[in-house]
């Protein structure tokens, strides 16, 4: 099976390609932007003619797009996002190929879910914001194609190569600082928030499955189990070994001060109902869906933390409803969070 990759280099990208190139019977081509690409090519600014030269040069079975931005204005979303993908679709209708397209999109094109549901494919689309916005246009253009087509909509990736500017990298980057300075408490805001986390190479087995499955429409590719980033920040604790504590600072105005979590114990019980989103990161590539503002030191009040725009336009709840992918694709998540975690822990630990 000749399979052509869009994207290579990038968080997906990397570990698609990996897994790809285990299999004997992929024959795999890359197409994308940076030096290790087979192929350099920009899709945002690429004409179609051209690429569509290619696939009938290459004449690929499976496109994987797993290509994008996740930082950036409107404009630039839209380009990288967007008409990217607008321009991938009219290659393939133009070329003689046939190939099948498998397109990554991302759980933002959801936006907000009620707290305590499962978000099933046939839900109606909210996006709360620009990135969103722009992966559903390029999942609109992908169901309209007319193409052999399947897209995955992706929730939060984690685990081995997660972006260190992402929420849970930035925390492990944080906690690596204070366990090296022997300081024993890390100030944290954003963290009742509530996210679906599915490990990179799961994801990977998915686009692998989907491109050779005949499922098409939108397919989520989650855990199917909404774990709270306090939790989450609790377990990377206990697996970096920090013994001191997470000083969690209530973010939303009119609520109580702030409340300890001793890193070690590696349970935090939840609350009943998430909280709000006043506090939170910038995300990184699309793995980074979930805020997390941190600060460490031992001194400081809660008015020290650092804070940041809410990421991903999605609330405070987001679950994915997995039941399609495991009929039409024979997929399941298989890597438990703290696994992903430990790998998270391990690149951040090596970092000089």
């Amino acid at each position: 099976m000749r399979v052509l990759l869009l994207g290579s280099g990038g968080f997906l990208g990397r570990y698609v390609a990996e897994h790809l190139l285990a299999d004997p019977a992929v024959q795999l081509t890359a197409l994308g932007r940076g030096d290790d690409a087979d192929v350099r090519f920009d899709l945002s600014s690429g004409s179609p003619g051209a690429l569509t030269r290619f696939l009938n040069a290459v004449h690929p079975g499976v496109v994987i797009n797993c290509a994008g931005a996740t930082r950036g204005g409107a404009r630039e979303l839209t380009r990288h996002n967007t008409v990217a993908v607008a321009t991938v679709c009219e290659s393939l209708r133009r070329s003689g190929c046939g190939a099948r397209l498998v397109q990554i999109g991302c759980s933002s094109e959801y936006g907000p879910s009620q707290p305590g549901s499962s978000t099933a494919e046939d839900a109606v689309p909210r996006p709360g914001g620009p990135y969103g916005v722009s992966k559903l246009a390029a999942t609109e253009l992908v169901l309209g194609s007319g193409l052999d087509a399947v897209v995955l909509r992706v929730f939060s990736p984690v685990g081995p190569g997660t972006p260190a500017g992402s929420p849970l990298g930035r925390l492990a980057e944080a906690m690596r600082r204070a366990m090296q300075s022997g300081e024993s408490e890390l100030k944290l805001s954003g963290l009742g928030v509530q996210r679906d986390f599915v490990d990179v190479r799961d994801v990977a087995r998915a686009v692998h499955a989907a491109s050779l499955s005949a499922a098409q429409g939108v397919v989520n590719i989650g855990s199917g189990r909404a774990v709270r980033l306090r939790e989450a920040a609790s377990v990377l604790a206990r697996v970096a070994g920090f013994g001191g504590a997470l000083h969690e600072i209530d973010s939303p105005p009119g609520r109580g001060g702030g409340q300890h979590v001793t890193a070690a114990a590696g349970h935090v019980p939840a609350p009943a109902h998430a909280h709000g989103m006043a506090h939170a990161t910038a995300h990184g590539p699309a793995s980074a869906h979930a805020p997390a503002a941190v600060e460490h030191g031992g001194s400081g009040g809660a008015g020290g933390a650092t804070t940041y725009p809410y990421p991903d336009g999605c609330g405070s709840w987001q679950q994915a409803d997995v039941r399609t992918a495991r009929d039409r694709l024979g997929w399941r998540s298989r890597i438990p969070l703290e696994e992903s975690l430990a790998d998270i822990w391990m690149e951040a630990a090596c970092r000089i």
